[in-house]
């Protein structure tokens, strides 16, 4: 199941920097921290699924990009960002 559009919307209340953000590396980053948890939902029960798995992989390395991008330009932003979504590094 994908992340629904009530999900989405929680998630740009919690993450966002002003009214209108939609698009910074907190917010990214958030929609698919909950777009890899629900696949990883997803593969428990179809380990063969092979085609979606790549689409896993591109979702985490396109995360783990922009964490490093974050971390670079602001640690305590980044630093944040992984406690609030629990996330290990």
């Amino acid at each position: 199941m994908a992340v629904t559009k009530e999900q989405t919307a929680d998630i740009l209340k919690k993450f966002r920097q002003s009214d209108l953000d939609t698009g910074s590396c907190e917010v990214q980053v958030a929609l698919l921290t909950a777009r890899i948890n629900d696949m990883s939902l997803h593969f428990a029960t179809h380990k063969k699924d092979n085609h979606g798995r790549q689409g896993l992989i591109r979702c985490v390395n396109t995360r783990r990009s922009l964490l490093d991008y974050l971390k670079s330009k602001d640690t305590k932003r980044y630093q944040t960002l992984i406690a609030a979504l629990e996330i290990r590094k």
